[in-house]
């Protein structure tokens, strides 16, 4: 099963796109330091963990930025206005906790306000806020002292959100999307025992905003075969018919075979297809008509790279609550270390 601790400094970590630095990154590097060879990062933050061999170059990532918000402005009474990094969608802004980041780990706490019920017109309760209505409290009577408190236009933010068990199987948190994939990595890279494959497990940032750190990364290291592993939709809730559920949890790992960003390899998704049965790995198919993954730009490195996905079902992501099951977590792990012992005698 999950290791909770690990997983939960992974996650509670700060990590917006682009400020990976104040706090994931570090989390991070510790994490693989005892499965690796050596740990670089480059120029744009990827952390980049290499595990040497004499076979095939593999590259496999996973993103560590989150999405949250960027102060775009401070009032005069000392409330912060704010602009989405990353897809946010306003409506789960209200009534939340959030963290302010002045500093590497180092925050002040906010709260997301509104204008309440009792004092909104008619047609104002029947729509969901817009950007210019939804704002945080950081508890300032002034801008003066919202800068005293560190607060800067740029500082970012993040929900106050934390690590919980949910029932017998679920793990709630915020990013899940995509620590939980970086934690899937980390436990790939102590399990792998044996495997003649020259394989860099790569923390990512800036995919949420366009795949930013992959297509660097890729680029600097120039891989034989690519994997992205990412959080999936899983639609499996009330309301949603089967057809529309993406993938289900507690069902296993998904395969990926397409989405917004990539169509992955034909004879790689039949080989990791092989591979699951083969070692008795449950698994499900992951095709998503919206959104993609670092194999987006990884395939596109260069002349090509051959690429596949490794997809982790999760309920409600974009927001504070996002539901995972760790039985698909484990799956996720022994699928990706599979793919690392034979993928040297693979054969497109």
């Amino acid at each position: 099963m999950v290791d909770f601790e690990l997983l939960k400094r992974i996650v509670e970590a700060p990590g917006v796109s682009g400020y990976e630095f104040l706090g994931v990154r570090d989390v991070v590097i510790e994490a693989f330091k005892p499965y690796v060879d050596e740990i670089k990062v480059d120029k744009l933050g990827n952390v980049i963990a290499h595990k040497e061999g004499k076979g095939p170059k593999v590259m496999l990532a996973g993103h560590m930025d989150q999405i949250g918000l960027m102060v775009t402005h401070i009032e005069k009474n000392g409330f912060l206005r704010v602009a989405p990094v990353g897809g946010v969608d306003p409506r789960t802004l209200i009534a939340q906790r959030f963290k302010v980041w002045v500093g590497p780990n180092e925050f002040v706490y906010g709260v997301g306000g509104s204008v309440p019920p009792h004092i909104q017109k008619p047609e104002q309760r029947n729509k969901a806020p817009t950007w210019e209505q939804v704002f945080i409290d950081i508890g300032a009577e002034s801008k003066e002292e919202a800068e005293e408190m560190g607060v800067k236009i740029g500082t970012v933010i993040t929900w106050d959100g934390r690590l919980e068990r949910l029932g017998k199987h679920r793990l709630v948190s915020i990013a899940h999307d995509d620590r939980i994939a970086v934690y899937t990595l980390v436990e790939a890279a102590r399990q792998l025992s044996e495997t003649d494959a020259d394989v860099y497990f790569v923390a990512t940032v800036q995919e949420e905003v366009g795949l930013r750190g992959a297509k660097v990364s890729a680029f600097g290291i120039d891989p034989d075969y690519g994997f992205a592993l990412d959080v999936t939709i899983a639609a499996d809730v009330p309301g949603t018919p089967e057809h529309k559920q993406i993938t289900q949890l507690g069902k296993g790992v998904a395969i990926k075979i397409m989405d917004r960003s990539v169509i992955c390899h034909p004879t790689i998704v039949r080989w990791m297809e092989e591979l699951a049965k083969k070692h008795e790995i449950p698994y499900q198919w992951d095709i998503l008509t919206g959104g993609g993954t670092d194999a987006g730009a990884i395939h596109l490195n260069k002349a090509g790279v051959p690429s596949g996905g490794i997809s982790i079902p999760a309920r409600y992501i974009h927001s504070n609550t996002e539901v995972v099951d760790e039985r698909d977590v484990d799956a996720a792990v022994k699928l990706t270390v599979k793919v690392l012992e034979e993928i040297p005698g693979l054969k497109l």
